[in-house]
């Protein structure tokens, strides 16, 4: 009994990071429910049982930055638009094939872009917003910070399908694609990716979701409960990424990025289970 009063605790940890970086806290709850032996489901339901833990994330998070005005709506229903198919081919292809080889290429690729985050400057939103000057976005958000950049649109139906696929193969938000995608291959201002990345979040884990319960591979309970956590955490995860400079929040994001990448090459090494 005690396992499922810990479970909301847990969450309401996982709601508060994955809110502040973007991400739907599955690289968090996925390992979770799979390696501790009071829940111990197979990767595939617990994939699943997390991504629809994440629609609670998504809905929390996106209500506090929409208060906050920091959530580029244009950019994000392009995105959604293409991660949507994303997630459903995602949650089917880890259903009939081994994902092990994607798995790896996937935490090898998330290596890089955390090294690039970590080390890298702050984004180039001046450069970005003169060379593609035609799509400059503006966006002023509650606390009168304006945020000036571009968007490159043709990169979005390839970056979303990315993020798609992603989140419904391997249980993920979809945010540790979209956001270093976004703010280093688009110019997005960290922040405003952030904010957007959880926007995108909720269609792509709802389509997911639906491809999951067709599957059977959620545990509804193990998911209400972490729901419940996820969704105060969220708020004030939202809240408190507001007073973080861009280049910690961009940090603290690529060693989230790190510990995902070893986490998932431990898993498909089968070192760790």
């Amino acid at each position: 009994m005690w396992n499922l009063i810990v479970l909301p605790l847990f969450a309401f940890i996982i709601g508060l990071i994955a809110a502040m970086l973007g991400i739907g806290g599955g690289v968090f709850m996925v390992p979770a429910l799979v390696l501790l032996p009071w829940y111990n489901l197979d990767p595939a339901t617990a994939s699943g049982t997390s991504l629809a833990a994440i629609i609670f994330t998504s809905l929390s998070s996106t209500f506090r930055y929409r208060e906050q005005k920091r959530i580029d709506y244009l950019l994000g229903f392009s995105l959604a638009l293409t991660t949507i198919p994303g997630a459903f081919l995602g949650s089917y292809i880890k259903s009939i094939i081994e994902t092990w080889i994607l798995g790896l290429i996937f935490a090898f690729f998330l290596i890089s872009v955390s090294i690039r985050m970590f080390v890298g400057k702050r984004g180039k939103n001046k450069d970005s917003a003169s060379k593609y000057g035609k799509n400059k976005r503006k966006i002023t958000d509650s606390y009168g910070k304006t945020f000036t950049y571009s968007v490159n649109f043709w990169l979005i139906p390839f970056l979303g399908l990315a993020g798609g696929f992603c989140s419904g193969l391997l249980g993920i938000g979809g945010g540790a694609v979209l956001v270093p995608a976004m703010n280093l291959a688009l110019g997005i201002p960290i922040h405003v990716a952030v904010a957007t990345s959880m926007f995108i979040m909720i269609f792509t884990s709802i389509s997911g979701t639906l491809t999951n319960i067709w599957l059977n591979q959620i545990r509804f309970d193990y998911a209400l409960l972490l729901a419940v956590g996820i969704i105060f955490g969220a708020q004030f995860g939202a809240h408190y990424a507001a007073r973080v400079s861009a280049r910690n929040l961009q940090r603290m994001f690529a060693v989230v990025l790190l510990f995902m990448s070893i986490r998932m090459i431990l898993k498909f090494t089968y070192i760790m289970p």
